[in-house]
């Protein structure tokens, strides 16, 4: 079977591809903006076929030809860019090329790589599934966007495409090292003493998943995913003080955190976006990014357990692979 990717070559994308690879039936096509990295990466992977381009250009059609699936995981998913519409040309624009293609191919099932971001925060204890009502605006372009596209692609459901879209949590894990993998370095640092901060309170609930599981949702919403729905594929619900806590039971490496109150990172957010502007780097951190930190992100995968058989790796297990990982890399 010929299977499409997009995001090949990033941190999830990457897993997937060599996953679909192992089977001698696929041929995968990749569709990459540097094909020398992307050779770099799969140097030793079978079936696989490199296409050199983006997402709104005309090469997507010819890497898309006679594939009977498509996973579209590429998207802006930076916390600033120097051109703001960036965020809106790839996870929107970019989106409905990819199932605007896939609709003029008679391509059957395309999988929708979207964020749990989308369902926005969780507010007094509350858990957050599918359906649950927006309680707290979006606050960053990313998240806006990618809900915008989530909304866009449904429009080509009655065209005869099968469209499924899953919604990541905060993903960990080995495989590479890279912004996209942002919870593992930052444990990483961590692990090396070079991060003493919790942020906000330390007291703020995340999930967690591990990427093995991240994948193989990926999979599973493939084959048994219904159309037109969306499943978060997620961990555990953890606070910050509680993800270093059993970090540090596992590596033997015990720190004493800072907290740092919103107010003091939501200034120093200003401090960044002031030098940006006066010289044009990019900032580590924006002010509608620390809005995240005010609140839960308390999220239940039920409905991708109960429909797809969905699985969920312990926490404290994945943290113990990755760092299995992280001392071997």
């Amino acid at each position: 079977m010929k299977i499409f990717v997009t995001g090949a070559t990033g941190f999830v994308g990457e897993q997937l591809v060599k996953k679909l690879a192992e089977n001698a039936q696929n041929e995968v096509h990749i569709l990459v903006r540097s094909l020398t990295k992307a050779q770099e990466i799969f140097a030793s992977t079978p079936n696989i076929r490199f296409f050199q381009g983006e997402l709104i250009n005309e090469e997507i059609q010819k890497a898309m030809q006679e594939c009977e699936q498509v996973y579209h995981l590429a998207a802006q998913a930076k916390v600033w860019d120097k051109n703001p519409h960036s965020f809106y040309k790839i996870n929107v624009q970019g989106t409905l090329n990819v199932v605007q293609t896939a609709v003029k191919l008679g391509v059957k099932r395309v999988v929708l790589t979207s964020t749990a971001g989308v369902l926005g925060a969780s507010l007094n204890g509350k858990v957050i599934s599918e359906n649950t009502p927006l309680l707290v605006p979006l606050s960053t372009e990313y998240e806006r966007t990618k809900a915008q596209a989530e909304k866009e692609v449904q429009k080509f459901l009655d065209k005869g495409l099968e469209i499924v879209t899953v919604n990541p949590t905060r993903v960990y894990g080995g495989g590479q090292r890279s912004p996209s993998n942002a919870v593992t370095m930052l444990l990483e640092k961590y692990a090396q003493g070079k991060w003493r901060i919790l942020p906000g309170n330390g007291k703020k609930v995340g999930n967690y998943v591990f990427v093995d599981d991240v994948v193989q949702g990926h999979l599973l919403a493939m084959q048994k995913g219904r159309t037109g729905e969306r499943y978060i594929l997620g961990g555990e619900n953890v606070s910050y003080e509680e993800l270093f806590s059993i970090f540090a039971e596992i590596t033997g490496k015990k720190y004493w955190l800072l907290p740092l109150p919103v107010a003091i990172m939501n200034t120093f957010a200003h401090l960044q976006m002031l030098k940006t502007r006066l010289v044009g780097t990019a900032p580590l951190i924006t002010p509608p990014f620390v809005k995240k930190y005010l609140y839960d992100w308390k999220v239940s995968s039920e409905k991708a357990q109960k429909e797809l058989g969905y699985t969920i790796t312990p926490l404290k297990i994945g943290l113990q692979k990755t760092w299995e990982w992280l001392n071997k890399a």
